[in-house]
């Protein structure tokens, strides 16, 4: 989907110096269209419908060709070739704004590839609209969609807000769409993506094609362990979904996006609201997790706020190396010295400030870590270096055996027991089930979970998991009559049937990133 470019910094970087295998490494993990003003509305509309009822011929003949001033509206290419040059056009001039790219959200074998991209079973929006309903009549329903896009009629609805059990006990408000406002975002996202992903630096994670949180994670660790790392900042967006203003983003979008009809279908997904037991709440700030839209915006926003900022901070204000990692709004830097973690953390205080953003002050810390840490610290007589969370994992130093320094990573507490509690509360409503069931479905769980935190020297935490899972079969099973015990030697025979053993799924940090250097990877 996105085109081939030459590879920024995976850590940000300190002084240049020669490159060794860890520089390609860090460079490799973390590398890190419109018309000017909007026209009345019933002007706009009126062009709209007059295009919508005109011959095919005549509406690709209405349009300008070239990229930079608007691509025609029927590409001979097809709309991935349109999307090439978008994104040739980005990537050639960092200033260009785009004035012409609506047209490309609404054509329509986009909008039917963004229809089949959609999850099937979803949940539904506040019109109760399911994707198999949609599908009986897929073609016409598409081409009433772009009727609607073409003349301005669409409309956004607001989203359907539910709450999601977090790791820490609080609920989670995300916010359901209705299926078009699914489909037609999703469009939009692969549109401007062609621009945004010309610009996002390396060491941005979230939600962007090709990445992951596993190569957040391994360019965390590159990061720390090759570079000269003593001080981690742990920082924490309070409420970051939330406190989003519209009002600043319209204006960072409006950096590259300048077609007004791209810029007021945002407005429209951000001030629809939400429907909260069937009362209607105007948001005046923020944007609901749970769109096809919300993490694009999310990381357009924290890219001028945090990204860009950091890189002009690291090359005019620090003393020594720095290193950033961030996955949508989580987030973590590396410093060199005490003092330029300290004036960097007071810094960003400020500059979040301007952007109504704030630092959560009880979980944003700068703590002692890093290769030397623990002499630091025994010299003090203090203990061992603290540790710190980043996407589901624990932090914390460690020794190979070999007597490297290497940043252990373990299956953060609160994510086991959160995970562990879904199991039983799931087993307690199979109970009845067949045992066969049953065990295949716990099975389809472990293995899930293997993958995500089957990192190296996890292993005793995975499988913990799997035991702690096997007592509670253990239990349900013994619950579901009188005579129903299960005994030691049976649950034996039944783990070894359904519950597999732990697996090391994720391979070491810098052994990833050597694949990838020899197999020459797309990832920036």
């Amino acid at each position: 989907m996105n085109g081939h470019g030459e590879s920024d910094r995976p850590v940000v970087p300190a002084k240049p110096a020669n490159k060794s295998f860890w520089d390609f490494a860090q460079e490799l993990a973390e590398r890190a269209e419109g018309r000017g003003l909007a026209k009345e509305k019933e002007e706009d509309h009126a062009q709209g419908e007059a295009l919508l009822h005109a011959e095919p011929a005549n509406r690709a003949d209405r349009t300008q060709s070239r990229v930079g001033q608007g691509a025609s509206r029927v590409d001979p290419e097809g709309p991935h070739a349109a999307l090439d040059r978008i994104r040739q056009a980005a990537r050639r001039d960092k200033g260009l704004t785009f004035t012409n790219l609506w047209h490309h959200v609404y054509d329509l074998d986009r909008l039917r590839q963004a229809f089949f991209d959609l999850k099937r079973r979803a949940a539904a929006g506040v019109d109760g609209q399911m994707w198999h309903a949609y599908a009986q009549d897929l073609e016409a329903n598409l081409r009433d969609l772009q009727g609607r896009l073409i003349a301005g009629t669409y409309r956004a609805r607001p989203v359907k807000r539910v709450f999601i059990p977090k790791a820490d006990g609080k609920q989670r408000p995300i916010g359901i769409p209705v299926l078009e406002d699914k489909l037609v975002q999703r469009a939009t996202v692969e549109v401007l993506n062609a621009v945004y992903e010309e610009d996002f630096l390396g060491f941005s994670y979230g939600f962007r094609p090709g990445r992951s949180a596993h190569m957040a994670l391994d360019a965390l660790a590159v990061g720390i362990q090759s570079r000269k790392v003593s001080w981690v900042l742990d920082a924490d967006i309070s409420s970051f979904f939330d406190s989003l203003s519209h009002e600043r983003l319209i204006e960072l979008l409006g950096r590259r996006i300048a077609d007004p009809r791209v810029l007021r279908h945002v407005k429209k997904w951000l001030k629809a609201g939400v429907m909260e037991e069937g009362r209607h709440q105007v948001q005046e700030e923020g944007t609901p997790q749970g769109g096809s839209i919300s993490p694009l915006l999310a990381n357009v926003y924290l890219h001028y706020v945090l990204d860009e900022w950091t890189e002009q901070w690291r090359r005019t204000q620090a003393r020594g190396d720095v290193i950033l990692v961030r996955y949508a709004d989580d987030f973590v830097a590396g410093f060199q010295h005490e003092s330029d973690a300290n004036r960097f953390l007071a810094a960003l205080r400020e500059q979040f400030r301007q952007f109504n953003l704030e630092l959560n002050a009880q979980k944003t810390r700068v703590i002692d870590f890093g290769r030397f840490a623990a002499e630091r610290r025994a010299r003090r007589g203090q203990g061992k270096p603290p540790t710190f969370d980043f996407l589901g994992f624990t932090h914390s130093c460690g020794r190979s055996r070999k007597g490297w320094f290497v940043v252990v990573r373990r299956t953060m507490a609160k994510r086991l027991r959160a995970k562990l509690k879904q199991v039983k509360d799931e087993l307690r409503r199979r109970m009845h089930e067949p045992v066969s069931m049953v065990g295949a479905w716990l099975a389809s769980v472990l293995r899930g979970y293997y993958r995500y935190f089957g990192v190296p020297l996890n292993y005793a935490a995975l499988d913990r998991m799997r035991d702690l899972v096997r007592r509670t079969w253990r239990r349900t099973l013994s619950r579901r009559s009188q005579r129903g015990y299960v005994t030691e030697a049976a649950m034996t025979h039944l783990a070894r049937t359904w519950l597999p053993r732990p697996a090391i799924c994720q391979p070491y940090p810098h052994e990833r990133l050597r694949v990838m250097i020899r197999g020459k990877s797309p990832v920036r």
